[in-house]
């Protein structure tokens, strides 16, 4: 069974004036998420600045929106399933970070691919067999070479896939060539989700069972009725917002994710804060060209 069907958010993690996580302000923004028909919370991603949390820090952020998604899915009559984040460069870390995501509740952890130290094929195949052995709940690798300078071919993915616990692949490598072969390779053995936001549609085309998002940050419903018309068969209607949100993505990620996500959060009303350093603000002309994108869609 998948994880989830349809719209995961990737989303920001709020820090307040003194730039510690401000757990007030990510409740507020997994309650509009679920509001707005959001399938899964992703904690502690890329867009969520784990790699600038320490381990105490990355655990209260996970323990908040396990919590937040229970009470806000219950309120709203439904599941809402948490995945936490807990790649890293080090195998050993990584495996002991998961068993504590585990046990604060989390339904599946998402590890994206060693960086820095990089490591082989063959040190992929190892690394995320060491991980899936440690812990007992579903993992989504998360494979996005630009920004860790690794890509898991798709013959080492139909071998992880192999493994009981690796059940999806998050999908960011843009390469389109590259993800038809992972759909040939794996068949039904793991599960595709979209990585970028410009790749939804052509993604579920394939067979994926919907998107890591963004942009769901901030046009969620948008988002999630891209896959759900797809899914129902509406396929001129998820077209039709694929190519709709396409001025947003690239407005989202004309500087460094998630220093607009950011940016466009407090636009919106909710007091996320600023970046943690070495991301800072983004420069005046693209706030300006951010906000007036957002008027375009008809979310500000």
């Amino acid at each position: 069974m998948s994880i989830y069907t349809g719209s995961g958010v990737a989303v920001c993690t709020p820090f307040d004036s003194t730039g510690a996580f401000n757990a007030n302000v990510y409740e507020s923004l997994i309650k509009f998420h679920v509001e707005k028909g959001t399938d899964a919370i992703v904690s502690c991603g890329t867009t969520g600045e784990a790699s600038t949390l320490n381990g105490d820090e990355h655990l209260e952020v996970v323990k908040t929106a396990v919590v937040a998604a229970k009470k806000f899915g219950d309120e709203a009559g439904k599941k809402v399933p948490v995945i936490a984040g807990g790649g890293g460069n080090d195998t050993a870390n990584c495996c002991a970070v998961g068993k504590k995501l585990q046990q604060a509740g989390v339904d599946a952890l998402m590890y994206v691919t060693p960086y820095y130290n990089k490591t082989s094929q063959a040190g992929l195949i190892q690394h995320y067999t060491a991980i899936a052995k440690g812990v007992d709940i579903p993992i989504i690798i998360y494979n996005v070479p630009s920004r860790t300078g690794l890509n898991i071919q798709p013959k080492t993915l139909a071998t992880l896939a192999k493994l009981p616990n690796i059940t999806a692949v998050k999908e960011a490598s843009g390469d389109i060539s590259q993800i038809v072969e992972v759909f040939e390779r794996c068949g039904g053995d793991i599960d595709v989700y979209s990585g970028n936001d410009d790749q939804i549609l052509p993604i579920l085309s394939l067979g994926g069972k919907g998107v890591i998002s963004t942009i769901a940050n901030i046009a969620p419903r948008a988002v999630h009725d891209i896959v759900a018309k797809f899914m129902a068969g509406d396929i001129e209607g998820s077209r039709a917002l694929q190519f709709s949100i396409l001025p947003l993505v690239r407005l989202l990620f004309s500087d460094v994710n998630p220093m607009p996500v950011k940016a466009a959060v407090n636009l919106l009303g909710f007091d996320a804060g600023t970046c943690r350093l070495p991301l800072v603000a983004i420069e005046d002309g693209l706030h300006e060209s951010l906000k007036q994108g957002m008027k375009r869609f008809g979310i500000l």
